[in-house]
């Protein structure tokens, strides 16, 4: 009889002693909560927390990692893509992450969806294509500052895809290859210029100095020579022709 009744409080009491041990990992703390005011953030280790006076909210350190939902932007040039992303933050004040924000986690990826569309939205399609890095560090930077206040440290946002429909992936190849077009007829007519720019020099050397024509006239014999042709015209210079014309017949005695 006495056994039992020294059995029942102390198994009270030890129950009580181990509701009150807390034991926090390395990357975890403990905001705790004396009578409903805040107390003291303790860990990492052993801790005691007295029941029905003290609570305790454990706070995790670690970096999340938080996949954007799919996001329909429509870009400044009124284009409507899907936008895909993923954040990266982590809690640095666990007493902010408690008291200031209900539910931080909720609050920084629903803020991290919103933020999205207003960034992109502020940009036209080529800068979404071209400029992510850009685009990924104004996201952060934003974050980062709205986040602030809740201990939440934004350490970084990268843009994963941006999905078009099929019909601006067609125009979209169309003003790709319009593109190429348009920068192969630029260099073609480019090494026209610096063709014509060398056949004038060549011509201007070539009148200061009558030998140089010889010398380029039995070239082009030359040339001519070595090929399997049946039929070779030989170009005659203008003063041999002129000067067969003025020649005059002899006559006989």
């Amino acid at each position: 009889m006495y056994l039992i009744e020294w059995t029942i409080p102390a198994f009270i009491v030890l129950s009580i002693i181990i509701s009150a041990v807390r034991i926090l990992k390395e990357y975890e703390r403990g905001v705790i909560f004396f009578l409903g005011r805040f107390q003291k953030v303790k860990g990492p280790g052993l801790i005691i927390v007295i029941p029905l006076i003290q609570k305790m909210e454990r706070v995790d350190l670690r970096v999340v990692t938080f996949d954007i939902p799919t996001q329909d932007v429509i870009s400044r040039d009124n284009v409507t893509v899907h936008v895909s992303a993923v954040l990266y933050f982590r809690v640095v004040d666990p007493e902010r992450a408690i008291i200031q924000v209900e539910q931080f986690f909720v609050a920084t990826s629903e803020l991290a969806q919103t933020t999205l569309r207003s960034v992109l939205g502020q940009h036209d399609l080529d800068e979404m294509l071209s400029q992510r890095e850009k685009l990924n560090a104004d996201i952060q930077d934003i974050l980062d500052e709205q986040t602030a206040s809740w201990g939440i440290k934004v350490t970084n946002v990268e843009i994963k895809h941006v999905d078009l429909n099929e019909s601006m992936i067609r125009a979209i190849a169309k003003q790709a290859e319009a593109e190429r077009e348009r920068r192969a007829k630029v260099i073609h007519a480019q090494g026209e210029l610096e063709a014509s720019e060398k056949l004038l020099q060549a011509a201007e050397v070539i009148s200061q100095n009558p030998q140089a024509l010889q010398l380029r006239y039995m070239q082009t014999l030359n040339d001519i020579s070595n090929e399997n042709a049946s039929t070779i015209i030989f170009p005659l210079p203008m003063e041999i022709m002129q000067a067969f014309s003025n020649a005059k017949p002899t006559t006989k005695d």
